[in-house]
């Protein structure tokens, strides 16, 4: 039986790793849980799984934010599925969850970005689950 859980604890963080690590291939899990503990801290972030037979099978974060340019809405920071596990409908679900989270608090949309060369990623979110292109995100690094 497939279950949504909010991951709360510093063990049920820890134990998404695995499968953040797939999409996050940059954290160690140590900067993996000390990024997630700041950000439900300081910047309202949520992590959920999806869960079959106790195993984690898809996570997703998000959080809810302001902007003039969206208003009132949520913003999806990480969308995983475990690679053994994809084209299984976990993402979708997880995504529907949001989505009912959203609009259940009262958010006008849901927003995300993707990685330029994440193509099969861009079709699930634009053909599968009906989200429309409507900008590029650009990025400067100061490190």
């Amino acid at each position: 039986m497939e279950t949504v859980i909010e991951l709360k604890t510093e063990e049920q963080i820890k134990e998404a790793y695995p499968v953040m690590k797939q999409l996050r291939t940059h954290l160690t899990e140590e900067a993996y849980t000390d990024l997630v503990k700041d950000a439900r801290e300081k910047d309202r972030y949520q992590l959920y799984a999806m869960k079959e037979e106790g195993e984690i099978k898809a996570v997703i974060g998000f959080k809810p934010m302001i902007t003039l340019y969206y208003g009132h809405f949520v913003w999806v920071c990480d969308l995983v599925t475990d690679g053994s596990s994809r084209s299984s409908g976990y993402g979708e679900k997880l995504l529907d969850f949001v989505h009912q989270w959203t609009e259940k608090n009262e958010y006008t949309c849901v927003a995300l970005s993707s990685g330029l060369n994440r193509s099969a990623a861009h079709r699930f979110y634009e053909e599968k689950m009906a989200y429309d292109k409507v900008s590029y995100v650009f990025k400067k690094d100061f490190s």
